[in-house]
């Protein structure tokens, strides 16, 4: 078998040109497959972990996944606000450890405000981390500071003293805006590859201060606010959107859950993020299908050319075959010649491919990770790896019998004298 495979390696390295044509063109098919195989999953893997550290998000009664989508992902709008002495009767729960409220409902430049404490930078997290981090500047401390997230601060070209005006509801053109009272950046968050990127974030105090001369929606006309002689009482939230709880234990979470579930005094909701993350990537399993589906047909692809590579040399080969049969090569000799070529092709492929991806990863994980939050390292193949790369390999061999099966037969046709 050494001896076959030997001679295998000879005639391909007479080939140079067109061996290396086609193991280069399979490699970056194994490429492709092995880089969207390792996207696929931490995409996945990162989309479950969007909320980190997070016990429940109660709001509103609702569908799970539509509280998730606005309060993680910013995305529709909510059913109801949450009362604030609801919230405050539930942040007192012995089992609650801490408590990150937000209050959704406007905007800035076609980004999502969100009201919240100066907890949100500590507490929430995203992947493996806990916490978010400040690429300039610090957490809001006055009552007009601004927080905006990575996005947010890139698309508009924002920086630190910047004051910016925010717009009531959350339609892209803005019909009353909040100029009375403008903001000032003063802090920018690190990028996360998550909603929180497309946030513009201010204290709750805030929200009710620039909705202090609001009524139904719309200004008071005439009416202006002296910020600086609110009374505070008046800047004490009335409703929240939603909350992120953390709990001392997880063993106290259904507990929890039910209390919040079974509450009477308005109809509430309390999720596991985990569990609710999980339903909604369900519903977008065909995107991921779809792009296994383009990855193996790029293989697919590859492995035609190997196919058709082999297949277009056999014609100018005949003689070789004619010359091992004189040498005492028989049929069976000629057939494992031509599955031996495929099966080193192939390997030479899959190996160059898997070489292609950990250089590709090598190079670019952390422009990745800055800019998308996928947080791919170059590694060892894992074990589903190997399996799908045994794959593609056991089906360049399989398509190799269909030249070594021609070259079989030729070969019990030719002898050992080929007609020119």
């Amino acid at each position: 078998m050494s001896g076959l495979f030997g001679l295998a390696w000879a005639s391909l390295r007479n080939r140079k040109a067109t061996v290396l044509l086609t193991v280069f063109t399979l490699g970056l098919a194994v490429m492709l497959l092995l880089g969207i195989e390792r996207v696929r999953h931490e995409a996945r893997d990162s989309f479950l972990r969007s909320v980190a550290g997070v016990d429940l998000i109660v709001g509103a009664r609702s569908h799970p996944v539509q509280l998730l989508l606005y309060s993680v992902f910013r995305l529709g709008e909510p059913t109801a606000n949450l009362r604030w002495a609801t919230y405050e009767k539930f942040k007192a729960l012995p089992p609650v450890a801490w408590t990150v409220p937000i209050s959704l409902g406007d905007s800035h430049q076609g980004f999502r405000v969100v009201g919240t404490t100066s907890e949100f930078f500590t507490r929430m997290g995203y992947g493996d981390r806990r916490g978010l981090r400040f690429a300039q500047g610090q957490a809001f401390a006055a009552l007009h500071d601004a927080v905006v997230g990575a996005d947010v601060a890139e698309q508009l070209g924002y920086g630190l003293g910047r004051e910016i005006v925010l717009a009531h509801g959350t339609a892209r053109v803005a019909i009353h805006k909040h100029d009375d009272q403008p903001f000032r950046i003063v802090g920018i968050l690190a990028r996360t590859g998550t909603a929180i990127d497309q946030g513009v974030y201010v204290s709750l105090e805030a929200i009710e201060a620039i909705h202090l001369n609001w009524r139904g929606g719309v200004p008071l006309p005439g009416a202006r606010v002296d910020v600086a002689t609110i009374p505070p009482e008046l800047l004490r939230p009335r409703a929240v959107t939603a909350v992120f709880v953390g709990l001392e234990s997880r063993a106290a979470t259904f507990a929890v859950q039910r209390v919040v579930n079974e509450y009477r005094g308005e109809p509430l909701i309390a999720i596991l993020p985990g569990v609710a993350l999980t339903q909604l990537w369900s519903l977008m399993g065909g995107v991921e299908r779809a792009l296994l589906i383009a990855a193996g047909a790029a293989v697919l692809a590859a492995l035609m050319v190997l196919l058709t590579t082999i297949l277009a040399t056999l014609n100018e080969r005949r003689r070789e075959m004619a010359l091992l049969r004189a040498v005492g090569a028989g049929p069976r000799h000629v057939f494992g010649l031509l599955l031996a070529e495929a099966a080193l092709l192939t390997g030479a492929g899959v190996l160059l491919g898997v070489v292609l991806t950990e250089g590709a990863l090598l190079a670019f994980a952390p422009l990745l990770e800055a800019r998308f939050g996928l947080m791919l390292s170059p590694g060892w193949p894992s074990p589903a790896e190997w399996t799908v790369l045994g794959g593609v390999w056991l089906g360049g061999i399989l398509l190799g019998l269909v030249p070594a099966l021609l070259a079989y037969r030729r070969s019990l046709q030719d002898g050992v004298a080929v007609d020119r």
